[in-house]
């Protein structure tokens, strides 16, 4: 009580001095040399013992993230924006194709990535999707990752095939894929959140709760990829496209467990994947163009050997699958802790 005395005393509730005590190493075994089966026990005790409050108080637990209707309208409204910017500026460009010059086309493409920019801007800052701290350089790392899902491809194709030979060929379908993805995405977090929360007020042990999350975490990942694939498949479809997603499929959800862990509390593991892909990316092109140097032609044999058996793609592909997959296993253990899940900005 002495070495936590600050935490007890600004805890509202046991729920927070056990996420506490977690967090500064106790486990439950730790927890049995106080004679208690548990770290929650201990800090049911460590909350009746408290001298700011009065002994056998009654335990006030923090209700559950949501169901608050009127929130949960006004943070669907703002996921929805994005995917209608550049929805609504995709379908201006096929309607006016062949009647607005250059110029002005560019100036819709700029319109349109600025009203989506804002409109992500907004979305980030409610929800389940809101940080409760700056995202630091990962705004850096995600618009190199969206540029390059862009024209990462084009630019692949040109380098390995002896280019850059001239402009890279835009491919905008990701983008809108990935940005209407986004309503998704908020509700696969508010799901995960929520049932979290659940397990931890139902849980009477770490293990336990941990044993618990982990699947829902697994789950909420699915659900969003359930929703993603066929949001990929109809911008492709709907641009004329004929490629398959996999790379964007692997870039959103790096995107959507980056920024869950950062709505937890967790930003770092976040910030250090995204910039893992990003230089996976940006090495790919810059083996292969110092391949062509004299006795540094062994640089260039990996990319050529991915980008032959599975093309262009495939190194967006594993730059942002392989970040992917470290951040689920790393999310799965941080997620999995009761401190992860007890600040306010985990609410609805």
């Amino acid at each position: 009580m002495h070495h936590h005395r600050d935490l007890c005393e600004r805890a509202v509730s046991p729920l927070e001095i056990a996420a506490g005590l977690e967090a500064h190493g106790l486990t439950d075994r730790t927890a049995a040399r106080y004679r208690h089966r548990d770290v929650f026990a201990l800090a049911e005790e460590l909350y009746a013992r408290t001298p700011a409050r009065p002994a056998g108080s009654a335990v006030a637990v923090p209700p559950p993230p949501g169901p608050d209707t009127e929130a949960r309208a006004g943070w669907t409204l703002l996921a929805l924006l994005p995917g209608a910017a550049c929805l609504a500026t995709a379908g201006l460009l096929l309607v006016t194709e062949g009647a607005l010059g250059g110029g002005a086309r560019a100036t819709v493409i700029v319109t349109g990535a600025l009203l989506a920019c804002l409109a992500l801007r907004f979305c980030l800052a409610r929800g389940p999707l809101r940080a409760p701290e700056g995202a630091g350089r990962a705004g850096m790392y995600a618009c190199w990752l969206l540029s390059f899902a862009v024209y990462g491809e084009e630019l692949i194709a040109q380098v390995v095939s002896g280019g850059p030979d001239g402009p890279w060929e835009a491919a905008p379908a990701p983008l809108l894929g990935l940005t209407a993805a986004v309503a998704p995405a908020a509700w696969c977090a508010h799901f995960f959140t929520v049932q979290a929360h659940r397990k931890l007020t139902g849980s009477r042990a770490l293990e336990e709760f941990g044993a618990g999350v982990r699947p829902l975490l697994l789950a909420a990942v699915v659900l969003f990829l359930c929703a993603l694939l066929p949001l990929l498949f109809l911008a492709d479809l709907g641009l004329g496209g004929t490629r398959t997603p996999v790379s964007a499929a692997a870039l959103g959800v790096l995107f959507f467990l980056a920024r869950l862990l950062a709505a937890h509390g967790l930003p770092e593991p976040g910030t250090v994947a995204l910039a893992a892909a990003c230089v996976v990316e940006a090495a790919a092109p810059a083996l292969v163009l110092a391949g062509r140097l004299p006795g540094l032609e062994q640089l260039a044999r990996p990319v050529h050997a991915l980008v032959a058996a599975g093309g262009p793609g495939a190194v967006p592909a594993l730059a942002c699958g392989a970040a992917a997959l470290g951040l689920l296993l790393h999310a799965s253990a941080a997620l999995s802790r009761a401190s992860a899940h007890t600040h306010p900005h985990t609410g609805a």
